[in-house]
Protein backbone atom coordinates (compact mmCIF):
# COMPACT_ATOMS: atom_id res chain seq x y z
CA UNK A 1 0.00 0.00 0.00
CA UNK A 2 2.78 2.36 0.98
CA UNK A 3 3.87 2.03 -2.83
CA UNK A 4 0.54 3.25 -4.20
CA UNK A 5 0.06 5.84 -1.79
CA UNK A 6 3.60 7.02 -3.10
CA UNK A 7 2.57 6.63 -6.67
CA UNK A 8 -0.51 8.59 -5.89
CA UNK A 9 0.86 11.72 -3.83
CA UNK A 10 3.93 11.96 -6.44
CA UNK A 11 1.70 11.83 -9.79
CA UNK A 12 -1.06 13.82 -8.29
CA UNK A 13 1.61 16.65 -7.32
CA UNK A 14 3.22 16.48 -10.64
CA UNK A 15 -0.15 17.04 -12.18
CA UNK A 16 -1.40 20.09 -9.67
CA UNK A 17 1.36 22.03 -10.15
CA UNK A 18 2.19 21.86 -14.14
CA UNK A 19 0.70 23.82 -16.46
CA UNK A 20 0.65 23.65 -20.27
CA UNK A 21 0.12 19.77 -21.23
CA UNK A 22 2.39 16.83 -21.44
CA UNK A 23 5.55 18.64 -22.46
CA UNK A 24 5.39 20.94 -19.46
CA UNK A 25 5.23 18.03 -17.12
CA UNK A 26 8.64 16.23 -18.06
CA UNK A 27 11.39 18.08 -16.29
CA UNK A 28 9.17 17.72 -12.90
CA UNK A 29 8.42 14.19 -13.84
CA UNK A 30 12.03 13.56 -14.26
CA UNK A 31 12.72 14.94 -10.99
CA UNK A 32 10.52 13.22 -9.23
CA UNK A 33 10.81 10.05 -10.77
CA UNK A 34 14.47 9.82 -11.37
CA UNK A 35 16.32 11.96 -8.80
CA UNK A 36 13.73 11.83 -6.07
CA UNK A 37 12.65 8.80 -6.12
CA UNK A 38 14.65 6.57 -8.54
CA UNK A 39 12.08 4.90 -10.19
CA UNK A 40 13.58 4.41 -13.16
CA UNK A 41 17.03 5.62 -14.76
CA UNK A 42 17.32 8.54 -17.34
CA UNK A 43 17.52 6.65 -19.99
CA UNK A 44 14.84 4.41 -18.88
CA UNK A 45 12.93 7.70 -18.82
CA UNK A 46 14.38 8.64 -22.50
CA UNK A 47 12.86 5.33 -23.15
CA UNK A 48 9.29 6.11 -21.88
CA UNK A 49 9.16 9.27 -23.43
CA UNK A 50 9.73 7.45 -27.08
CA UNK A 51 7.22 5.19 -26.41
CA UNK A 52 5.08 7.65 -24.97
CA UNK A 53 4.89 9.73 -28.10
CA UNK A 54 4.50 6.94 -30.17
CA UNK A 55 0.98 5.72 -28.33
CA UNK A 56 -2.39 7.48 -28.14
CA UNK A 57 -2.31 9.82 -25.58
CA UNK A 58 -0.55 12.81 -23.99
CA UNK A 59 2.71 12.20 -23.33
CA UNK A 60 3.21 12.57 -19.53
CA UNK A 61 0.29 10.35 -18.76
CA UNK A 62 1.29 7.74 -21.37
CA UNK A 63 5.18 8.07 -19.42
CA UNK A 64 3.32 7.84 -15.65
CA UNK A 65 1.72 4.57 -16.46
CA UNK A 66 4.91 3.28 -17.56
CA UNK A 67 6.29 4.26 -14.35
CA UNK A 68 3.19 2.88 -12.25
CA UNK A 69 3.37 -0.66 -13.97
CA UNK A 70 7.06 -0.75 -13.52
CA UNK A 71 6.63 -0.19 -9.91
CA UNK A 72 3.19 -2.26 -9.02
CA UNK A 73 1.97 -4.01 -12.55
CA UNK A 74 -1.27 -2.91 -13.98
CA UNK A 75 -2.52 -1.91 -10.33
CA UNK A 76 0.01 0.40 -10.10
CA UNK A 77 -0.26 1.82 -13.92
CA UNK A 78 -4.11 2.87 -12.87
CA UNK A 79 -2.92 4.50 -9.71
CA UNK A 80 -0.18 6.71 -11.68
CA UNK A 81 -2.61 7.37 -14.47
CA UNK A 82 -5.35 8.67 -12.29
CA UNK A 83 -3.48 10.54 -9.81
CA UNK A 84 -1.92 12.40 -12.46
CA UNK A 85 -5.22 13.44 -14.43
CA UNK A 86 -7.10 14.02 -11.35
CA UNK A 87 -6.02 17.59 -10.77
CA UNK A 88 -6.25 18.63 -14.12
CA UNK A 89 -9.97 17.33 -14.52
CA UNK A 90 -11.12 19.20 -11.28
CA UNK A 91 -8.91 22.25 -12.78
CA UNK A 92 -10.64 21.72 -16.26
CA UNK A 93 -14.16 21.55 -14.61
CA UNK A 94 -13.96 24.52 -12.27
CA UNK A 95 -12.33 26.67 -14.87
CA UNK A 96 -15.37 26.10 -17.57
CA UNK A 97 -17.46 27.19 -14.35
CA UNK A 98 -16.02 30.31 -14.21
CA UNK A 99 -13.61 31.14 -17.41
CA UNK A 100 -16.93 32.53 -19.68
CA UNK A 101 -17.04 34.91 -16.85
CA UNK A 102 -14.23 36.34 -16.70
CA UNK A 103 -11.96 35.42 -19.97
CA UNK A 104 -12.38 39.22 -21.79
CA UNK A 105 -10.29 40.62 -18.54
CA UNK A 106 -7.25 42.14 -19.56
CA UNK A 107 -5.36 40.65 -16.17
CA UNK A 108 -6.98 37.06 -17.14
CA UNK A 109 -5.67 37.41 -21.05
CA UNK A 110 -2.23 38.54 -19.60
CA UNK A 111 -1.86 35.51 -16.99
CA UNK A 112 -2.49 33.04 -19.70
CA UNK A 113 0.35 35.07 -21.79
CA UNK A 114 2.87 34.74 -18.67
CA UNK A 115 2.18 31.35 -18.65
CA UNK A 116 2.54 30.32 -21.88
CA UNK A 117 5.98 32.13 -21.92
CA UNK A 118 6.56 30.08 -18.70
CA UNK A 119 5.61 26.60 -20.25
CA UNK A 120 7.91 27.44 -23.31
CA UNK A 121 10.69 27.20 -21.15
CA UNK A 122 9.87 24.59 -19.35
CA UNK A 123 9.96 22.58 -22.44
CA UNK A 124 12.65 23.62 -23.82
CA UNK A 125 14.20 23.10 -20.59
CA UNK A 126 13.24 19.57 -21.02
CA UNK A 127 14.36 19.36 -24.53
CA UNK A 128 17.72 20.63 -23.52
CA UNK A 129 18.16 17.50 -20.79
CA UNK A 130 16.56 15.32 -23.17
CA UNK A 131 19.35 15.76 -25.86
CA UNK A 132 22.01 15.81 -23.33
CA UNK A 133 21.44 11.95 -22.13
CA UNK A 134 20.09 10.83 -25.40
CA UNK A 135 22.80 12.34 -28.06
CA UNK A 136 25.60 10.54 -27.65
CA UNK A 137 28.01 10.31 -30.36
CA UNK A 138 27.99 11.60 -34.04
CA UNK A 139 25.73 8.89 -35.08
CA UNK A 140 22.95 10.16 -32.62
CA UNK A 141 23.81 13.89 -33.18
CA UNK A 142 23.04 12.74 -37.30
CA UNK A 143 20.03 10.73 -36.50
CA UNK A 144 18.96 14.26 -34.15
CA UNK A 145 19.13 16.92 -36.65
CA UNK A 146 17.89 14.64 -39.29
CA UNK A 147 14.47 14.16 -37.06
CA UNK A 148 14.77 17.96 -36.13
CA UNK A 149 14.43 18.83 -39.87
CA UNK A 150 11.50 16.36 -40.33
CA UNK A 151 9.84 17.27 -37.27
CA UNK A 152 10.13 21.31 -38.49
CA UNK A 153 9.70 21.16 -42.27
CA UNK A 154 8.01 18.22 -42.80
CA UNK A 155 4.01 17.13 -42.42
CA UNK A 156 5.17 13.55 -41.82
CA UNK A 157 3.22 12.47 -38.21
CA UNK A 158 5.74 12.34 -35.27
CA UNK A 159 4.60 8.78 -35.22
CA UNK A 160 6.13 7.68 -38.42
CA UNK A 161 9.25 9.90 -37.45
CA UNK A 162 9.87 8.11 -34.00
CA UNK A 163 9.40 5.04 -35.79
CA UNK A 164 11.84 5.68 -38.47
CA UNK A 165 14.46 6.95 -35.72
CA UNK A 166 14.22 3.92 -33.92
CA UNK A 167 14.56 1.56 -36.88
CA UNK A 168 17.56 3.66 -37.77
CA UNK A 169 19.02 3.01 -34.53
CA UNK A 170 18.24 -0.83 -34.39
CA UNK A 171 20.26 -0.72 -37.91
CA UNK A 172 23.17 1.26 -36.96
CA UNK A 173 23.53 -0.95 -33.67
CA UNK A 174 23.24 -4.05 -35.93
CA UNK A 175 26.05 -2.82 -38.20
CA UNK A 176 28.13 -1.49 -35.47
CA UNK A 177 28.06 -5.07 -33.89
CA UNK A 178 28.51 -6.85 -36.98
CA UNK A 179 31.55 -4.82 -37.59
CA UNK A 180 33.10 -5.39 -34.12
CA UNK A 181 32.26 -9.01 -34.33
CA UNK A 182 34.91 -9.32 -37.98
Amino acid sequence: MKTYWSLFKTFFKIGLITFGGGYAMLPILRREVVENHGWCTEEELGDYYAIGQCTPGIIAVNTATFIGYKQKGLPGGIVATYSLTLPSFIIILLIAALLQNFAEYPVVQNAFAGIRVAVTVLIAGAVVKLFKTSVKDKTTLIIFLIVLALAVASGLSPVLIVVAAGVAGVIIQTAREAKKEK
